[in-house]
């Protein structure tokens, strides 16, 4: 039976205990909880489209953007990843309109439980939402700042103490154990303490530690992880078959393998029951 066709993007998450999950297909949503157990098929219909121009292109990058778009625009540039090498100040920004809405903007620093603790930072609107794709169990938030350049740079401040990243084979093959969240932070705080001055002296009252932060917890629509971890890849010609085990950040856990869900933003894709 076929549930949806169309362009895939990354699965709109609601925290719920456990997490909710639609999968994006083209202008369809498609209810994936209610699939836990199922025997489904993703087959790759050979297109993929630009998730900005909508041009077809035989390759995408930065996650869905045909060569052009991700040579041109702000979205794709390299301090997306690395918010510390911003340039807008200097006048060299892509798009400095972009750059106004989504870099010069508030955002926070966090401190998340995934496959152990990690360091992160986002938009405020993003909240759960960011940390239910990256699957963490746990989060709480560190710090406010005034814009994404600012909080890129105490984030590389703390990867001297703590990671930036995550363990993906962790997310499908175990659960996380919980920590202490309160207790890790404030560990962190005062490990840093020093390195941290000069960012305070730099960036001054644009940066201020949260106070009696709320540790927030995650569960995930999982009945059975996998022994291994093992990946599978849309090919032409060749569907991705297997019972979907559970869902956890971006993963769809199949017990034929893992299926990445954002990695294949902008393939046209058919999704059945079968």
């Amino acid at each position: 039976m076929i549930l949806g066709t169309g362009a895939i993007s990354k699965m709109r998450v609601e925290h719920h205990s456990p997490a909710n999950y639609h999968l994006p297909l083209g202008d369809e949503r498609v209810p994936m909880n209610a699939l836990l157990g199922s025997r489904i098929e993703l087959a790759f219909l050979g297109r993929i489209n630009c998730q900005h121009c909508g041009r077809v292109t035989k390759k995408s990058f930065a996650g869905g953007y045909c060569y052009p778009c991700f040579k041109k625009l702000a979205q794709c540039d390299l301090c997306v990843m690395s918010p510390d090498r911003c340039h807008y100040a200097q006048g060299t920004c892509r798009e400095p309109e972009w750059g106004e809405k989504f870099c010069m903007q508030p955002h926070i620093l966090y401190l998340a439980n995934s496959t152990g603790l990690k360091v992160g930072i986002t938009r405020i609107s993003q909240m759960p939402t960011r940390w239910l794709d990256q699957g963490a169990v746990q989060a709480i938030i560190l710090m406010r700042t005034a814009s994404r350049y600012q909080v890129g740079c105490v984030e590389k401040c703390l990867t001297e103490f703590v990671s930036d990243k995550s363990n993906w084979r962790h997310l499908i093959t175990r659960d996380t154990d919980r920590l202490d969240m309160r207790a890790a932070a404030l560990e962190l705080r005062e490990k840093s303490a020093e390195s941290f001055k000069p960012l305070r002296e730099k960036f001054a009252s644009d940066l201020v530690w949260e106070k009696d932060a709320q540790v927030l917890e995650f569960h995930y629509p999982v009945t059975q992880y996998l022994e291994k971890a093992r990946t599978v890849k849309l090919k032409p010609d060749e569907p991705i078959q297997g019972t979907l085990l559970g869902i956890r950040g971006q993963y769809l856990i199949l017990d034929s393998g893992a299926f990445n869900v954002r990695s294949h933003t902008a393939h046209h894709v058919q999704l059945s029951r079968i």
